[in-house]
């Protein structure tokens, strides 16, 4: 969904300052979680005395957070989507590309239109009987104003789909005119016109469960291929899916609305904003740059070690961060300029810093992980622990694959030396302090998690505030820099956790049909085990990486893939850990490859081209898919540290 430039007229202008407002206020609620479990926090530990009602007043939040800041993501475009066909589309025939885009945008507002309107009966429903949350004679908190956020917010969304749809169609409008279209513009609504034949076939013929899922797994998949935002897609055809099963429009409706408010009204969610504020004070403070600069010191005897330092500052980045696309920004700037300057080609430093900024998705704390533990029903705190081993293992493949590289391939690698004249005007003492921030951090989060102080959520909150003092102390953090990374903050949460919502509205339609079931039943009859089973599966996350994003690959993947593991007696734990390692490959391959495509847009040089970077990139995805299987072949490697 493209966003526009704010409209003229007066009406528009209120309705724009109105979405801006709204994000506004959902940023600095996110923000206050922070201050408020970090009180909890300081109470229950240091004065005995946990501060009331905390759990229900932050799952309650992140409901309304995310309907407060939902129209704004529109505007801004931040609903993930693949690119690849409308890019190409849009290149070739930009009137066509316009009408699809008002296409899509009717739908984005259809889907939120449904939303407020099943949400609207809970709501009054609340209102009247003054329903609340919590515990009578403890702490109590009226549940009807969060409801009424999210009829509010969808509702707001709806409209900004409209307003930006009343726009594309006066774009389409005046493309039109100035060229002679080689395709009719009746053609973009063919797709539209089959999927609701094909509903009316499946409603009317009265066909068997399974039959609907395995249509509207193709229907989903053919949409997010055609560039339909992936959480409206998983919307739309849960929606329809649900309709179909249950001969009735009224609960496909009644359903979504359930999905909003129930899915991520958990404490655990709260996890994720935490964790991307956490990443994102990190990335505001240097501390990047110091890790950087002291792994260089440290390694910059080996040759190639300004490549070996590049993937240990990954590593120790992705230890406080959690998030792939925050390295692969940060050492796009960092490592890759330095590495060109002494002597590595362009093309193999951008490659090794696609690959080794794969590390915040695996290392501990990882997001995915997080995301994971929530979907599978598993231990968020024994996946951490279980990342620990695989992700060691992943950071020494890369380092040795420098190494190596450096040697075997000169002229892709670089005519490098064993410099380290740069790094080595810093003293011991110096590279000690630049690396103190990183293990204080770690030392705060994992080491709170593993040693029982520290929920994953409190642990995301802790660390946020931490990270947010450690910018402070190093005069990092002003106010326009804190209101850049609250807002950022709240655009990925608010898109991670609406494709969760999303997600959940597709698997409850899967689930009623019982295919996943059927799919374990029939995976587990074939004879062809775990084995077998992992390594179609690792197909599948390698070619689903080419078009979508990490999280959407897992919310799309494992409502099939659970049971089957389930079926065939595998551990959770471990499987989530290859599959995190898996969907990293998707990461460093074309045509989506978002790492990639970060690191294009932060080093902002024409010189280095995607295909360079793709090129530069190919030999970790090897080493990655090297490790991947080994992982598959020995669990163990996975769950030797996971208490017995």
């Amino acid at each position: 969904m493209q966003n526009l430039e704010a409209p003229s007229s007066v009406l528009g202008r209120y309705f724009t300052n109105l979405v801006a407002w709204m994000n506004g206020a959902g940023v600095v609620w996110v923000f206050a979680l922070m201050f408020l479990i970090c009180a909890d926090i300081t109470g229950r530990t240091v004065f005995d005395s946990p501060i009331r009602g905390v759990t229900e007043m932050v799952s309650l939040s992140l409901v309304a957070c995310v309907f407060l800041q939902i129209a704004y993501a529109i505007y801004r475009s931040r609903l993930t989507r693949a690119e690849v066909v409308v890019g190409k589309v849009q290149a070739h025939q930009p009137v066509l590309a316009s009408d699809w885009t008002a296409v899509l945008l009717g739908v984005g507002c259809l889907m939120f239109v449904l939303l407020a309107v099943g949400a609207w009966p809970d709501f009054m429903r609340a209102f009247r009987t003054g329903e609340f949350a919590g515990v009578e004679g403890m702490f109590t908190v009226q549940v009807w104003p969060i409801k009424l956020l999210l009829v509010g917010g969808a509702a707001v969304a709806a409209l900004e789909c409209l307003r930006q749809l009343i726009g594309k169609i006066s774009d389409s409008a005046s493309l039109g005119r100035g060229e002679l279209r080689s395709m009719p513009r009746p053609v973009v609504f063919i797709v539209p016109l089959l999927i609701v034949a094909c509903v009316a076939i499946l409603w009317l013929a009265g066909v068997e469960p399974r039959t609907i899922g395995v249509v509207m797994i193709a229907i989903v998949l053919l949409l997010i291929a055609l560039g339909m935002p992936i959480a409206i897609a998983l919307l739309l055809v849960g929606f329809l899916g649900l309709a179909v099963l249950k001969q009735d429009f009224g609960i496909a409706t009644l359903t979504l609305a359930l999905a909003a408010e129930g899915t991520i009204s958990e404490y655990v969610f709260a996890a994720v904003p935490l964790f991307v504020l956490m990443g994102l004070f990190v990335n505001a403070s240097d501390i990047g740059r110091d890790a950087f600069r002291a792994a260089q010191r440290m390694f910059g005897w080996i040759y190639g070690g300004l490549g070996v330092a590049t993937v240990a500052a990954n590593a120790l980045f992705a230890a406080i961060t959690g998030i792939s696309i925050a390295s692969a920004a940060i050492f796009s700037k960092i490592a890759v300029p330095e590495m060109v300057r002494q002597g590595y080609t362009a093309k193999f430093a951008v490659g090794l810093t696609a690959g080794s900024s794969v590390l915040g998705m695996l290392i501990p704390p990882s997001l995915l992980l997080i995301i994971y533990g929530v979907i599978a029903e598993v231990s968020i705190g024994g996946l951490f622990i279980a990342a620990v081993i695989p992700g060691i293992l992943l950071a020494i493949a890369f380092a040795a694959g420098v190494v190596l590289m450096a040697w075997l391939t000169p002229g892709f690698v670089g005519h490098v030396d064993r410099r380290h004249a740069d790094a080595g005007s810093m003293s011991w003492l110096e590279v000690l302090i630049g690396i103190l921030p990183v293990f204080v951090l770690i030392i705060l989060v994992l080491g709170g998690i593993y040693g029982g102080v520290f929920t994953p959520t409190e642990a995301g909150a802790a660390g946020a505030f931490a990270a947010m003092c450690l910018a402070l102390l190093k005069r990092r953090l002003d106010w326009p820099k804190l209101w850049e990374v609250m807002r950022e903050t709240g655009q990925v949460s608010v898109t991670i956790l609406f494709l969760i919502i999303a997600a959940s509205t597709f698997s409850r339609m899967l689930a009623l049909t019982g295919l996943p079931q059927d799919v374990a039943a029939f995976l587990g009859g074939t004879g062809l085990g775990m084995f077998g089973f992992l390594a179609a599966y690792l197909l599948l996350l390698v070619v689903l990486g080419t078009v979508l994003d990490s999280t959407s690959i897992l919310l799309i993947l494992l409502p099939l893939a659970l049971p089957v593991v389930g079926e065939l007696g595998g551990n959770l734990i471990w499987f989530g850990i290859v599959s995190v390692v898996g969907i990293e490959i998707g990461l460093m391959t074309p045509p989506l490859g978002l790492s990639v495509y970060v690191i294009k847009s932060s080093l902002d040089d024409d010189s280095i081209s995607l295909g360079t970077i793709f090129a530069g990139a190919f030999p970790f995805v090897l080493i990655t898919l090297a490790v991947t299987i080994v992982l598959m072949a020995f669990p163990q490697l996975s769950l030797v540290l996971l208490p017995s």
